[in-house]
């Protein structure tokens, strides 16, 4: 924490600042700074703002999304995406509610609902959740536009599908994965107490990833600025009360400095010159309780592990996008490219970013502190602007740099994937049986299900058809006896409380998906609501 000087007067600039960043809400941050009362928007959306700021927020606001059936499952990711404030969405359902309809939906009217049009009615109450978003009743038929007008799912932001039809959702997702331009695809099933989802994408991006990992402080390849105001503090005729508050970063520039001095411009190495090193931080002390120097002394590491390109964003460098790199690739690979070439001049790190984390100082010396990395970032930040070679929104540059540390570029599947592949499928048994036993029970109850559409699923048939799937001698793992017990027992049931669990566990990864912040899961999310648990496969 920032320790205020001891006249105590106590300045939060600095946490403004960070409150600032994370929001990045012009709005906001008047309000913060000025006292004045932020807009009802800014109100409305606070919490979610300080997850994914402006830029989230706006593109949630431009998103349209496509939601198949008005299922209780449908209703509650959509309860949970209507009021963050997800622009457009339209409901897709030629049903009429039905009696269990009225029973397990809460975006019904109970009785009064029934014979009603399900889309009309779940639009009209999920409408009242949010008056700033549009909400649409569909009542075509999903089948025939899927043979009559397929372009009509193409023009969406995403396309959720609730307990499709087998058929029919094996051909949306071999429409929708026909092209890397189509939008992504949420295909759920659920079933009683289980259920499981995939979001369906060829290529994801994610340059706000929100990583835990922080940016370096490159306290061992300290830039001119940050190395002359270490060596120009006299620490040994420095005021006690000072010399209690200097941060952390600058007591270890200035300690590694020194000891390069007398070991051939060289770092501490060995265990002993570690030891011997932290030793020496402790010895600057002037008095028993400085925890600043105690704090120096705990991140002594930072002094001999070098600053360098984090392997897993070198690995990004080896991506077959960039190796066909063309004025028409995507935004982010052109930023990609322009970071490699960042990294090969000196001093071969990703670019500095202004962000410090807490530390034991004076408010004047924290502020100072990060004035010198704002600075050095703003010349490193301009340093890779001229590299770039097609023009890319100032905004974006902006976050790619700042996050460079922490980038990420998924690449999806198609649903159906896992089970088109039987060696895919057994070697899923293997690592992951109780997922894979959830995932299989269901996708015996889809091959059931346009086999003998009419008949109720028997333990006997969906073991069978489970079987089905795997290599000839490979066994159903133990976990499938329970899962297929209870598929067998609620084949058709939409209960309130796994629609409930899955709205806001689907909802969460459209968010991701759409702001292209955080990190969506890349394979299929199982739910086990009999033991209480869910895991990805």
């Amino acid at each position: 924490m920032v320790v205020p000087n001891d006249d105590d007067e106590v300045k939060d600039t600095a946490n403004i600042q960070v409150m600032a960043e994370a929001q990045d809400i012009q709005t906001a941050t008047t309000s913060i700074v000025t006292n004045a009362q932020p807009d009802s928007k800014t109100r409305r959306y606070d919490r979610q703002l300080r997850l994914w700021a402006a830029t989230g927020q706006s593109a949630l606001e431009n998103a349209h999304i496509l939601v198949i059936s008005g299922s209780a499952t449908s209703t509650s990711i959509l309860k949970n995406l209507v009021l963050p404030g997800i622009g457009k969405f339209t409901i897709l359902d030629h049903e009429k509610v039905t009696p269990e309809d009225a029973g397990n939906n809460f975006f019904l009217e109970g009785p009064s609902s029934i014979g009603k049009l399900r889309a009309e009615e779940a639009v009209r109450l999920l409408g009242e959740l949010n008056e700033s978003v549009t909400g649409t009743a569909d009542t075509s038929d999903v089948e025939e536009l899927l043979e009559k007008n397929p372009s009509y799912f193409t023009s969406f932001t995403i396309v959720i599908a609730h307990n499709l039809e087998p058929k029919l959702l094996d051909k949306l997702s071999t429409l929708l994965w026909s092209d890397d331009s189509l939008p992504p695809l949420v295909a759920i099933r659920s079933a009683g107490f289980l259920a499981e989802f995939l979001v369906q994408f060829h290529e994801h991006t994610v340059i706000e990833s929100h990583s835990e990992t922080a940016p370096s402080l490159r306290i061992d390849k300290a830039f001119p600025a940050l190395l002359d105001y270490s060596l120009s503090l006299d620490f040994a005729s420095m005021d006690p009360t000072d010399h209690t508050h200097i941060p952390y970063v600058i007591i270890l520039v200035r300690a590694l400095e020194d000891w390069k001095k007398y070991h051939d411009g060289k770092p501490p190495l060995t265990y002993p010159e570690k030891k011997a090193f932290k030793a020496g931080i402790l010895a600057m002390k002037v008095k028993y309780d400085e925890e600043n120097f105690d704090e120096a002394e705990s991140q002594a590491y930072r002094c001999w592990t070098e600053t360098s390109v984090p392997s897993e964003i070198a690995a990004l460098f080896q991506d077959p996008q960039l190796a066909s790199l063309s004025p028409t690739s995507p935004p982010f690979f052109h930023l990609l490219s322009t970071l490699q070439k960042f990294t090969l001049e000196p001093p071969h790190t990703l670019p500095l970013t202004s962000t410090l984390p807490d530390m034991k100082a004076s408010t004047n010396h924290y502020i100072h502190l990060q004035k010198l990395y704002k600075a050095r970032a703003e010349e490193e930040k301009a340093k890779f602007k001229s590299l770039l070679t097609i023009p890319i929104d100032d905004s974006v540059v902006d976050s790619f740099v700042k996050n460079s540390h922490a980038l990420k570029v998924l690449r999806g599947s198609k649903w159906g994937a896992l089970d088109a592949d039987h060696t895919l499928l057994a070697n899923a048994i293997a690592s992951s049986p109780k997922q894979t036993a959830i995932h299989m029970s269901l996708s015996a109850l889809s091959a059931l299900n346009v086999k003998q559409p009419t008949t109720a699923p028997t333990v006997e048939a969906l073991t069978a058809e489970a079987q089905a799937l795997l290599p000839p001698g490979t066994t159903l793992p133990d976990e499938f006896s329970d899962a297929v017990g209870e598929i067998a027992r609620a084949p058709t049931a939409d209960l309130p409380n796994t629609a409930a669990l899955l709205g806001g566990l689907v909802a969460q990864e459209v968010i991701k998906v759409i702001t292209k912040q955080y990190v969506p899961i890349n394979s299929y999310c199982t739910v086990d609501l009999v033991d209480t648990w869910t895991g990805v496969i």
